[in-house]
């Protein structure tokens, strides 16, 4: 059995998977979109996001010491941070191939993980 802690880590990768494609999908899928004015592409991207939330929300609540779960809000915001930027990178490296990824974005992301070694240090 799962324990809090994964199954937080677990909806917020699939939470981060749908922000992706709410914030980003209008981007990649623009052949596909074209015809669509901006007012139903905004709207298309709600309907996403909505199902972004119903990972995000419960992720939050279980993983939330003030829920019993085993994170701070500190420690959920860096938790989510990095996931957001790992699931981006997978999606876009992987799905999209419109960008490449270089030295720089792996120096960003070594300070994210700093970042996560401070928050959780107590």
């Amino acid at each position: 059995m799962m324990t809090k802690g994964y199954w937080t880590i677990l909806l917020l990768i699939v939470s981060n998977a749908f922000m992706t494609l709410a914030w980003y999908g209008q981007i990649v899928f623009k052949s596909h979109l074209e015809r669509f004015g901006l007012a139903a592409i905004v709207l298309l991207s709600w309907c996403v996001a909505l199902l972004e939330y119903t990972f995000m929300i419960p992720a939050n609540r279980i993983g939330s010491t003030q829920f019993g779960g085993p994170f701070s809000l500190w420690e959920l915001k860096v938790i989510q941070e990095v996931i957001s930027l790992s699931v981006f990178t997978l999606i876009v490296v992987v799905f999209m191939k419109t960008d490449t990824l270089r030295w720089n974005h792996l120096a960003g992301f070594l300070c994210l993980i700093l970042a996560v070694y401070f928050i959780f240090r107590k």
